[in-house]
């Protein structure tokens, strides 16, 4: 068995957009109050930390004041670490705490986020954190007004690019985010999260049959085979299928269709449902075992023994016209996937080499 390397350096955790936004909130509030520049900003994210912002700009306008934050992600390949976070603030003709989005912070246009239709794209919880900022800066002055906050993102429509938004009806930049203030490097919930957004927007729309893939190549073989669909009804699953499986069986989805590659479809055929690298590993014997029963000699079932990846498997079935291997792949994905969720759905698999060759499918209803 393969150790883990020692000494391995920790993953520093970075702050979400939210975070930025609220302590943008209260430095640009309290320049505005003060006439003074503010250089950083001390808030308590709702984890209960207290962490100090640096501003790096601070802006007096006739009537309002903007701050400027750089995004700080840590270490998790976030498309929007290193990005410039605007907050702008202002009094307001009316009491209350008056949050709207500016350029760059993205317009939910379909039902089924957290966020009404027509709103800017700041999730609750960031705006709950941007509203008691504003309000304990009042009191901390004793002031009794109403004041405006706009966050922007000058790069967000750019940004926006590399993520879901667009899918999932977020028009014209990124969302302001965060439900605990911090970014944890390689977070499963973050993942998790973004899978829950889509299938809530899909079934917003009443798309009751989804395509969940392993990740953008997958989805490309999968749109392929149903063009038909709204891009709604695509979702990129990850490595998490039990996850999006029960979340799909609870929100009444009534057909979902499987669609990646041998090597983490062998691990779900088997009842694996994470199926990261790290998580479980590809079981050569058991993918022997399916190749018998599909009729393989003795021979090519040694090779499928000692083989180092499902690729090169996968070209040995091919070349030995062992066809039929790949169909009882996705049986036994579909038998399994049915015991994950209790039955209750229609489960269908579909199998495709890395170029997008067709393998095979099955199909279950229980």
């Amino acid at each position: 068995m393969q150790k883990e390397p020692e000494n391995v350096k920790e993953l520093r955790h970075g702050y979400t957009t939210g975070a930025n936004a609220t302590a943008g909130t209260k430095a640009a509030l309290t320049a505005l109050i003060t006439e003074e520049k503010q250089t950083e900003s001390t808030i308590t994210l709702p984890i209960g930390r207290v962490v100090t912002f640096t501003i790096i700009d601070c802006y007096f306008h006739q009537e309002s004041v903007t701050v400027e934050l750089i995004k700080d992600g840590g270490d998790d390949p976030d498309a929007t670490h290193g990005a410039t976070i605007q907050v702008t603030v202002s009094w307001a003709e009316s009491l209350g705490i008056h949050i709207d989005g500016g350029k760059g912070v993205g317009r939910v246009t379909k039902d089924g986020l957290p966020i009404p239709v027509g709103q800017a794209a700041i999730n609750p919880v960031p705006r709950k954190m941007i509203k008691e900022a504003a309000e304990e800066t009042l009191n901390q002055f004793d002031i009794n007004r109403g004041v405006n906050v706009v966050v922007s993102v000058p790069d967000g429509e750019e940004i926006a690019k590399k993520t879901l938004n667009g899918r999932l009806g977020i028009i014209g930049g990124i969302s302001i985010l965060g439900t605990r203030g911090t970014v944890t490097p390689f977070s499963h919930s973050s993942y998790k999260a973004s899978i829950a957004l889509a299938v809530n927007v899909a079934r917003a729309k009443n798309i009751d049959h989804l395509v969940i893939t392993t990740g953008g190549r997958s989805e490309k073989y999968g749109m392929k085979e149903y063009p038909d669909l709204p891009v709604e009804a695509f979702i990129q699953m990850g490595d998490f299928v039990g996850f999006t499986l029960k979340l799909c069986k609870k929100k009444g989805v009534k057909k979902i269709t499987m669609v990646g590659m041998l090597g983490k479809f062998s691990k779900i055929a088997q009842g694996v449902m994470m199926v990261h690298a790290r998580s479980s590993s590809i079981d050569f014997d058991f993918i022997a075992d399916v190749a018998k029963e599909s009729g393989a000699s003795e021979p090519l079932l040694t090779e499928i023994r000692e083989a180092n990846t499902a690729m090169q498997v996968g070209k040995m079935i091919v070349e030995h016209d062992y066809m039929s291997f790949f169909e009882k792949i996705c049986v036994y994905c579909n038998e399994e996937s049915l015991k994950e969720v209790n039955g209750g759905m229609t489960i269908e698999t579909i199998l495709y080499t890395l170029n997008g060759e067709f393998l095979g499918k099955a199909e279950a209803t229980s």
